[in-house]
């Protein structure tokens, strides 16, 4: 695991339950100006859920990918790992945006 994935993993893991954050935000968090390398870190993160990387969403609030993936499998089990967690989506949107969390808010 390189030093940058630990960044980001340690981050993911102050993103309570029930909540989510952006890519971008996450991605500033770790003092990184791209939310497609923090992307690829997610990707292969070796401990989901328990690292939850299925708490980032993209910056439009809507779902984004889960395992490298953009539908199918991963996919519903994202959104199922959320509605555990009491976060919903409408017509493909974060249905309350008030789940959106900003680290160091």
């Amino acid at each position: 695991m390189t030093k940058f994935q630990q960044k980001v993993y340690g981050a993911l893991k102050r993103i309570p339950r029930g909540r989510v954050t952006t890519y971008g935000l996450l991605a500033k968090e770790v003092g990184c100006g791209s939310a497609r390398a923090v992307g690829q870190a997610l990707k292969h993160n070796p401990d989901a859920p328990t690292v939850p990387c299925h708490r980032v969403i993209r910056s439009d609030l809507t779902l984004g990918g889960y395992s490298g993936s953009e539908s199918g499998a991963d996919i519903r089990r994202k959104v199922r790992l959320l509605k555990q967690e009491g976060v919903a989506f409408e017509g493909g949107r974060l249905a309350n945006p008030k789940q959106l969390f900003r680290f160091g808010a």
